[in-house]
């Protein structure tokens, strides 16, 4: 099974909330970066990585705190077939730690996968609700395309979408851990005398209008993300990223959830090639030119 990268083009945060997390108004969209996820049945539970040279494979937890391992081992107990084992194989292409939902991804993957080879035939009911029971991330992943996502980010709305999108991904060679952005976001606003907003921030209208007309423009002036700003704080090494995006070309640049990769939006996929050229001119190692919106959770034939 094939799982796409995420991206958020508006991301929305509000204060934290009294259960511990920080409502969400954000809206996804999946680009054509890709994690594989393979299963068959087993003796006894195993897990094997691979990847791309690119990927921090070391940063992948192997236990049973693996996310995808969790996800095939939930769907079983779902269907009380806790007693059955799986052999798990993971290509990994999306960054580790990268803000573009790696591991959820790997998660939807892993429940379709787990689905197929044993035949359970869930409802899609109840594969979205144990996916969301794993992560905010998760129930996108399945889904794919673009989406409205509110509550944690687990609640989804697919959105329309003229697509023709083109992203130049930059890549870090660090990762940079979600939770921490997220408290380095509560803390600027501690600083400040805030707690930060109680609702998380409308979507404006002309971010949906420029994805109906593929107004490639408007799309730029609409994008947004609420943890750029704590996400640079931690790592200044990334706005001198983002400034450097938005010299190469393209048509506006941001951080990649809670980062640290950058995302350059370009009009055709010959711009693109062009950021990506001059990023790579410019010292940056890991750059890709991708397409969006992808589908969600997809079989992929290898020969």
């Amino acid at each position: 099974m094939r799982a796409p990268a995420k991206i958020n083009l508006f991301l929305g945060v509000a204060a934290l909330a009294s259960d511990g997390f920080h409502p969400l108004t954000t809206v996804y969209q999946a680009v054509g970066l890709y994690d594989d996820v393979t299963v068959s049945e087993a003796g006894e539970w195993s897990l094997r990585l691979l990847g791309d040279p690119r990927v921090d494979l070391d940063a992948v937890p192997t236990d049973d705190s693996n996310i995808a391992l969790r996800a095939a081992r939930a769907l079983l107990a779902h269907h009380g077939m806790e007693h059955r084992a799986l052999a798990m194989t993971i290509h990994k292409s999306i960054p580790v730690a990268g803000g573009m939902a790696g591991g959820s991804a790997d998660a939807a993957a892993a429940l379709v996968a787990t689905d197929r080879a044993l035949d359970l035939q869930t409802p899609d009911e109840d594969l979205l609700r144990i996916a969301a029971s794993l992560g905010s991330d998760v129930p996108f992943a399945l889904f794919g395309g673009t989406a409205l996502g509110r509550g944690h980010g687990e609640e989804v709305e697919p959105l329309e979408d003229a697509g023709g999108w083109w992203w130049v991904v930059v890549e870090s060679d660090l990762g940079l851990s979600t939770p921490t952005v997220y408290r380095a976001f509560d803390d600027l606003h501690a600083q400040a005398g805030t707690s930060g907003p109680a609702d998380a921030p409308a979507l404006p209208a002309s971010l949906l209008e420029a994805l109906v007309n593929a107004d490639v423009d408007t799309l730029a002036a609409a994008l947004h993300n609420d943890l750029q700003a704590p996400a640079l704080h931690l790592r200044a090494d990334l706005g001198r990223t983002v400034e450097q995006a938005e010299a190469a070309g393209g048509r506006a640049a941001l951080l990649s959830g809670s980062g640290p990769t950058v995302l350059v939006l370009c009009a055709s996929r010959d711009e693109a090639d062009g950021v990506r050229e001059r990023l790579v001119e410019a010292g940056h190692e890991r750059v890709t030119a991708v397409p969006a919106p992808v589908a969600g959770v997809h079989v992929v034939e290898h020969a």
